[in-house]
């Protein structure tokens, strides 16, 4: 295994994360999910040899991370974190170089291998009517891929990105981590990233290691969903005390939709009614009423309707 962690604790003076035994391989994408404030960075930063850790080990293709030097970390992991500092002035060219300078004092030139690895790097994005445009001009999804090219550029086995679809749009979210699964199948890349849109995200991933108690849960993307029904299963929140739900009759989903639609929009006891979903239509009915609707717009105004007639009486 290429990242193989055992018996690891992390954290400060207490562990945020304890007894972490598990491993990734060249060509996987792993998904790091978790609530904020849980350990996702202070796990990233323990992969990096950045926080000592409290117990166990990490091994990098082998060696310990604690035995590797930045410089010889740098050659086995790149990093791009969501919260980057643009430089002023630069081009996605001169971005994308940086990451060579890890092989390189700050003075060296780059050669003509270097150059033509660069090229390929901004082609492979779709970067290249970009490539001597400033990194200030450049829209969200195209500067993600400007640092994941940097990345690239390092020539490291290993990437890990800190939520690289911070701030996308879902056009741009789609375009990044299909990015970052080609680059695991067709790189080799072992990629590890950390995403709040996870219910997206896990569509790309191979494993998921999500945070939770103190513990890291890990496995296949979908054992992982299928033993933990509480990532999925819809959450109906109850925060308008003066409402009264009818009974809904539906698949979760438009139960739960159903259910958010009208807790906003009513503050009374529509306990009376039942609503029914069939066929993509809403039956509507009580005691002594009964009404087709196909949009929340019509099931509300039928309600309004029914509460104003009963009112007046």
């Amino acid at each position: 295994m290429f990242l193989d962690i055992k018996h690891a604790s992390i954290g400060y003076s207490e562990p945020l994360i304890s007894d972490i035994n598990t491993s990734l391989e060249l060509g996987e994408v792993c998904l790091l999910m978790g609530n904020n404030g849980i350990g996702k960075t202070t796990l990233i930063k323990s992969i990096l040899g950045q926080n000592e850790l409290l117990s166990g080990k990490i091994s990098i293709n082998g060696t310990s991370i604690q035995k590797l030097n930045s410089n010889e970390i740098a050659s086995q992991i790149a990093i791009v974190f969501s919260k980057a500092e643009i430089p002023d002035n630069y081009t996605v060219t001169d971005l994308i170089s940086l990451g060579k300078y890890i092989h390189y004092p700050y003075y060296f030139k780059l050669n003509e291998k270097d150059k033509t690895e660069i090229d390929d790097i901004i082609d492979k994005l779709n970067l290249t009517q970009f490539r001597n445009k400033k990194l200030t001009e450049l829209s969200d999804g195209n500067l993600q891929k400007v640092f994941i090219g940097r990345a690239l550029a390092q020539n490291s086995p290993f990437i890990i990105l800190d939520e690289p679809t911070t701030h996308l749009d879902e056009e741009n979210k789609l375009m990044i981590l299909s990015l970052i699964r080609n680059l695991a199948k067709n790189e080799n890349k072992l990629i590890l990233f950390s995403s709040h849109d996870w219910r997206l995200a896990k569509e790309f991933s191979d494993k998921i290691w999500w945070l939770k108690d103190k513990k890291l849960i890990y496995g296949i993307s979908e054992e992982i969903i299928l033993n933990n029904p509480e990532l999925i299963t819809p959450k109906i929140l109850d925060f308008n005390k003066n409402f009264h739900p009818p009974e809904i009759d539906a698949p979760k989903l438009e139960k739960e939709m159903m259910f958010s639609f009208l807790q906003k929009n009513f503050a009374s006891d529509l306990s009376k009614f039942k609503l029914t979903f069939k066929n993509n239509i809403w039956e509507l009915k009580s005691d002594n009423f009964y009404d087709n609707c196909h949009t929340l717009t019509e099931i509300k105004q039928s309600l309004q309707n029914i509460i104003n007639t009963d009112n007046s009486n």
